[in-house]
């Protein structure tokens, strides 16, 4: 099962899902608990529902194919291998430190910002990055998605993972602020501990280094010889994983790197500063006054810019369609600045875009899985039972039922909406804080193992890395986060 391994467990769980629809009634919470009866899916929707989740959600699969494309062309450029072997050359002796910064930035930038669509586009360039640093694959994936899932668990200020709580709950953004910042900052402790001991214990995938010290002629100091001595080093990397995943050495001189780096960073900066909901979150409407003042300025009476930019969204009302746009973008001013020709333009482009393929086809699957729950909606009755076993607020049925919506269903907000309502009518708002905090925070957690976790099965399908070999080496890294997690949430009840 080696071969297409993730590809064959979410194809798993899309037929697991389907005989659920046979086994379980669908039932949904509209002021009260609606029976509809059992809504079994049949033949024709197994292959029909594909193609509704292209309707539904094209535009994420358009996204990964754009970032596809986008890598294949900076490929083409040497100077992003130059910018990959200088940045490995700076770390040098320091990769540990820059692995456990790199997950704390993502982390964070999820936590405050819920930019994890966004970081998408930078995984690529992340992975690359460790792979060349001498690590494999493992370390790369848990970089990635590990510090990804725990700043969604950790959410502080990303309005786009807690709005529907700030909303249906009624409560404020900046709620039990405390409680989200203690698991974002133990779940990233506990991420980071463990991948240095993966580290630590899987030598054998790091690089090894061969020092050889030349001849060197005295001085008349110690100090001073032992300052001229030169080393000369040997760097072997023991796996071959890097060649996949990162470009080959341009035989042609690069005469000019920082024009490619001007470019990455001022994507990166737009990529932070479009996703964070600067009104709902902080209350700033400056970006919206801008955009407004840049469209609708005239010339002699002619919206020029409007008329240039087109519909065009103030940041933080951006989507990945819009990033999509900004990406093809600075894809083509780095072929401009180059100087590649149209055909080495498509050429990269296109090689790139081939590379995207499977973890695009694994985004049509996965919200397949979505669409599923969606029409089929069994799982308010597996809830019920759950939440059934207890008469007052419990922290273990509530939990359970939180991972399980998290699992059924791959979008936070959908995750959320499929159970909420339910809860709230059997618990009322008196634990609205402590239902928040566990939703948020085990939706993450869930999303470092579920099968139907699409940032996990996509960069597992990308890196070629066996599902069963991922779980079989986060398990511990599972159970630590979700004891921390249980002993947070019963702080936050106590308090």
């Amino acid at each position: 099962m080696k071969k297409h391994n993730i590809l064959k467990v979410v194809l798993i769980t899309i037929l697991v899902l389907t005989l659920l629809t046979w086994i379980l009634p669908a039932a949904y919470y509209s002021s009260g608990y609606v029976d509809q009866g059992r809504i079994q899916m049949g033949i024709f929707d197994l292959f029909n529902y594909p193609f509704t989740t292209i309707s539904y959600f094209g535009f994420i699969v358009v996204y990964v194919l754009v970032i596809g494309a986008f890598y294949g062309v900076l490929n083409k450029i040497g100077a992003y291998r130059m910018i990959l072997d200088s940045l490995v050359k700076k770390f040098k002796s320091h990769e540990k430190i820059v692995i456990s910064a790199i997950m704390i930035l993502f982390a964070v930038l999820t936590s405050v910002c819920g930019l994890q669509f966004g970081l998408v586009l930078f995984f690529p360039f992340v992975i690359s990055l460790i792979l060349l640093m001498g690590y494999d694959k493992i370390v790369a994936a848990l970089t990635v998605v590990g510090s990804t899932m725990i700043g969604i668990a950790g959410t502080t200020y990303g309005y786009t993972n807690t709005g529907l709580f700030v909303t249906g709950l009624g409560m404020k953004i900046d709620s039990c602020l405390l409680g989200k910042v203690a698991i974002l900052v133990v779940g990233l402790a506990i991420l980071i501990v463990n991948t240095l001991l993966y580290i630590k214990n899987n030598k054998s995938t790091v690089k090894t280094v061969e020092t050889k010290s030349k001849k060197t002629t005295k001085s008349r100091t110690t100090k001073t010889s032992a300052k001229a001595a030169k080393k000369e080093e040997v760097v072997t990397v023991k796996n071959d994983e890097t060649n996949e995943f990162v470009p080959e050495k341009s035989s042609k001189k690069v005469k000019l790197v920082w024009p490619l780096v001007t470019v990455l960073a001022i994507l990166f900066i737009i990529t932070v500063l479009s996703f964070i909901t600067w009104s709902n979150s902080f209350n700033n409407t400056a970006f919206t006054n801008a955009t407004k003042a840049v469209t609708e300025f005239k010339i002699f009476g002619f919206a020029l810019f409007g008329k240039l930019l087109g519909t065009v969204k103030e940041f933080g009302t951006w989507t990945v369609s819009d990033l999509s746009i900004a990406v093809v973008l600075a894809t083509l001013l780095i072929s401009l600045i180059y100087k590649l020709s149209i055909d080495e333009l498509l050429d990269g482009a296109v090689s790139g875009a081939k590379k995207a393929i499977k973890p695009a086809v694994i985004v049509v699957l996965v919200y397949t899985c979505l669409v599923i729950t969606t029409y089929h909606p069994f799982q308010l009755v597996i809830y019920k039972a759950i939440l059934g076993l207890s008469k007052k607020f419990n922290i273990a049925t509530t939990g359970l039922v939180a991972i399980l919506a998290s699992l059924f269903n791959v979008d936070p907000t959908y995750a959320f909406n499929s159970l909420l309502p339910y809860l709230v009518s059997v618990y009322g708002l008196g634990a609205k804080t402590t239902i928040a905090i566990m939703f948020q925070s085990l939706y993450g957690f869930t999303m470092l193992f579920a099968p139907t976790s699409l940032f996990l099965m996509c960069v597992l399908s990308y890196l070629d890395i066996p599902y069963t070999k991922w779980l079989k080496l986060v398990w511990k890294l599972l159970l630590e986060l979700f004891v921390a997690f249980i002993i947070v949430f019963i702080f936050v009840v106590l308090a």
